[in-house]
């Protein structure tokens, strides 16, 4: 079983790995001790893919600004048999009522406790685990004072303990080191050949289909302009950087980032309350370097 990520996520990249893959540098795979930095890791998938992928990555940093899930991948990594049983005891006890009312109350109530924020590491894991699997579309979102307020789901037996993903993430995740907090305090991790890879906040494409409630502060327009200075310093070091983000019909990023490489991939995005106004769209990907595994083959 192969490690992928434990949570579900909004924005998640699984199905453009080999969209990313095909974009990173033409002569990646010749890179020799490479140190691959994620400030925004968010589900992980490309963390996990380019972990199993790429052997030539020998140090590894991830960052997010969100407590509670860097929290998630130190348990994960450090604790990861203790998670389990306390995933397999919540599951248990959640299968067991026979109602959808008794499972909306239980529900109401792990996440009151979660929103405590006093809970030690194992707990507040389980229980961020726990809401992931049953509320409404796995989503995370908070309200301005930080507190976790997505619904419930109504879903009778989803998988909330999952071992076998559990172990394999953990073994994975060995040797990466997590950091909580602003993003550019990555920068002092880079070394050598340094690869960053960003998977930032999106910006809404409208105002109204806006979804990166993932902090309780948001993520603005002035925030994406202190982001595109924070590449242009890995562009000064020496270093080289992808970012993902949405494809405006504003060109927003085609003039922040006028002066790299903007490609566009196709994504599927499920995320809109509007059903028409889900399904297949492109998202920018934006690299300071020219030459791409794609121009290869090409």
């Amino acid at each position: 079983m192969k490690a992928k990520p434990f949570i579900k996520w909004v924005g998640g990249k699984g199905q453009l790995i080999e969209q990313l893959e095909a974009l990173l540098p033409a002569d990646f795979d010749k890179w020799e001790n490479v140190t691959y930095i994620e400030p925004f890791v968010g589900g992980g998938a490309m963390l996990f893919y380019m972990l199993q992928r790429h052997s030539n990555i020998k140090s590894v940093v991830i960052n997010d600004i969100n407590e509670d899930l860097t929290t998630c991948y130190k348990v994960v990594r450090d604790n990861p048999m203790m998670l389990v049983d306390s995933l397999s005891e919540i599951q248990k006890e959640y299968y067991s009522l026979q109602s959808e009312n008794l499972r909306k109350q239980f529900f109401m109530l792990m996440r009151e406790e979660f929103n405590s924020k006093t809970l030690e590491p194992i707990r507040n894991t389980t229980l961020f685990f726990f809401l992931n699997r049953t509320c409404f579309n796995g989503l995370y979102r908070v309200n301005k004072s930080g507190l976790f307020n997505v619904p419930f789901g109504k879903y009778e037996t989803p998988t909330i303990c999952d071992p076998v993903t559990i172990f394999a993430d953990s073994e994975v995740l060995q040797n990466v080191e997590i950091m909580t907090g602003d993003y550019q305090r990555t920068f002092k991790k880079a070394q050598g050949n340094t690869f960053f890879y960003f998977d930032p906040p999106y910006r809404p494409l409208n105002n109204t289909s806006s979804f990166n409630d993932y902090t309780k502060d948001a993520f603005n327009d002035f925030a994406q302009e202190r982001l595109k200075k924070f590449c242009d310093r890995i562009e000064k070091a020496g270093y080289s950087f992808m970012l993902s983000n949405s494809d405006c019909s504003d060109m927003f990023f085609d003039d922040l980032y006028a002066q790299y490489i903007i490609d566009r991939v196709w994504a599927s995005r499920n995320v809109n309350a509007n059903p028409t106004k889900r399904g297949k769209l492109t998202e920018i990907l934006v690299h300071n370097y020219q030459e791409t595994k794609q121009t290869l083959r090409a």
